[in-house]
Formats: C-alpha cells, structure tokens, sequence
C-alpha cells in the first residue's frame, strides 16, 4: 500500500490553463509496505492541474522513488487515488485556481456588452410589437432594418 509521507512542491508555476507543481529529490515522498521511498526525478517530474476544473491533467504520468538501490514507479492515476495526496495536492495549489468572482478584465467586458446587446434587441423587438399594434408601416420597416 502507498501512502503519501510527504509532498512539497519544488516550485509552482502558474499558466493560463494549469498550475504547474515541480517536484524535486528532497521534497516528495512515499511509503510503501512500510519502507519510506525519496522522489527521483527520472520521468515526470511535475504534477500539472487545471485551474479551472481542479482536476490533474497530466494521469498518465508516473514517479519514481527510491530506497537505496531498490526503485519503485508508480503512476499519477495511483497516487491521485490516494485521498491523503489530493488532499495535500490541492491545498499547495488551492491560491492559484481560478475563481468566478476572478474573471479577466477583459472576459467582465465582453460579459457585459453582450448583455446590452441582448437587452437593445428586446427592446426593438418590444418596439416592433407597439408598430404592428400602431399599424405603423414606417416604424416597422425601419426597426426590422435594426435586427
């Protein structure tokens, strides 16, 4: 059985899309049937999380640690069933998600004019409707030319 011993990123580096957790020799390791395993960095050597879904991306990834010569890989989708890990996991990479209150600048404004957009188009349909009910012919022509 694997549990986590410990689990401290080397460095995280944030994207767009992903937190990037580095590991390193001396900050990540496991036990396994009781024999405490180091993290050595000879395939992957990052977990890599979206920000978005909280999820980590990168599960066919696999680790491998050692206790003196004996080597031992065991795969991302094994340690992400590990409650104890994601745990871990997600409080280093819980300040870099992204949250909806924490949308871009730019993302609050295209939000927001496309809501004044929808909001102009009922009203020249609301308009349209009083120029049918009016028997306006003039008016109608003129707002239909607006949608």
């Amino acid at each position: 059985m694997v549990t986590v011993k410990m689990l401290k990123p080397y460095y995280v580096k944030t994207e767009d899309k992903y937190v990037r957790i580095i590991l390193a020799y001396q900050y990540f390791s496991v036990m396994i049937n009781k024999k405490v395993y180091q993290f050595i960095p000879v395939e992957a050597n990052e977990i890599r999380i979206n920000r978005k879904t909280k999820m980590v991306e990168n599960t066919d990834a696999v680790f491998a640690f050692q206790n003196g010569k004996d080597v031992v890989n065991v795969p991302m989708s094994k340690l992400i069933s590990i409650p104890d890990f994601l745990k871990q996991l997600h409080s280093i990479a819980e300040s870099y998600y992204h949250s909806d209150a924490s949308l871009s600048k730019t993302d609050q404004e295209k939000a927001t004019h496309l809501f004044i957009h929808e909001l102009e188009r009922d009203n020249i349909k609301r308009l349209i409707d009083m120029a049918l009910d009016a028997r306006d012919e003039n008016m109608f022509h003129s707002l239909a030319k607006l949608l």
